[in-house]
């Protein structure tokens, strides 16, 4: 089984996002957290978390990439339980039995994207038109030879195809995948 984290290949992600996420930590998607929020009224550090961050679950911050990494059975687990306390903390959730369902939802999703090989980066990019909110996930790719380093000195443009002319980061991977 795999499952995403939070990565943090330089500090750019504390000065885009408020607040960040914690390296290293369980992510999910997270675009549940703006289904009350019009997208078109957001702006700054809000806009950005929006537009390109993956939610770290136990800090509720955000980042720009996370990794795909093994899991086990108790650790899908103990994201979904974590998942699911936040929701009732933070987002208001009804009871633990609703958070649980939606967190496995979210948890699953998370899973779906977690087809490419253990360390693979993914990205993402959400816009929203006409009401509804579209994801593109992008993996990003590290030169031949290379480890992971500094954000912007190992990918490799395999596909310039963008969801949308002014997001670059997308520009940076392939395969995109929609929700």
């Amino acid at each position: 089984m795999k499952l995403l984290r939070a990565i943090a290949l330089d500090p750019s992600d504390t000065f885009v996002f408020d607040p960040a996420a914690v390296s290293g930590e369980w992510a999910v998607s997270g675009a549940f957290r703006f289904c009350d929020q019009d997208p078109a009224t957001l702006s700054g550090k809000q806009r950005a978390a929006f537009r390109s961050g993956f939610l770290g679950v136990q800090s509720w911050g955000w980042s720009t990439l996370v990794q795909i990494v093994p899991a086990t059975q108790d650790d899908c687990r103990g994201v979904i339980e974590l998942l699911a306390g936040r929701l009732v903390d933070r987002f208001g959730a009804p009871d633990m039995a609703t958070a649980r369902a939606a967190a496995e939802e979210e948890v699953a999703f998370a899973q779906s994207l977690c087809t490419y090989p253990i360390s693979s980066l993914i990205a993402v990019h959400r816009s929203a038109s006409n009401g509804e909110v579209r994801e593109a996930f992008r993996r990003l790719q590290l030169r031949e030879g290379q480890g992971h380093g500094k954000a912007f000195s190992f990918m490799e443009v395999e596909d310039d195809a963008g969801p949308d002319s002014d997001f670059h980061l997308a520009d940076l991977g392939q395969e995109p995948r929609h929700r």
